[in-house]
């Protein structure tokens, strides 16, 4: 085999294998979000404590 024809077999086999979009099954969204806005949440927090003068 040629070497552009080894390098187009392997990228297609690489494409075939991605159709998931990169999302891991133990990643849920709802708690990827929810642990963001808790941050967030906690970060306008800490920035309200911090400006009392106002």
């Amino acid at each position: 085999m040629s070497l552009q024809s080894t390098a187009t077999a392997q990228l297609v086999s690489l494409a075939s294998e991605g159709e998931h979009a990169g999302n891991h099954e133990s990643l849920s969204p709802y708690i990827t979000g929810g642990g963001a806005l808790l941050v967030l949440l906690l970060l306008l927090w800490i920035t309200t404590r911090f400006n009392r003068d106002r």
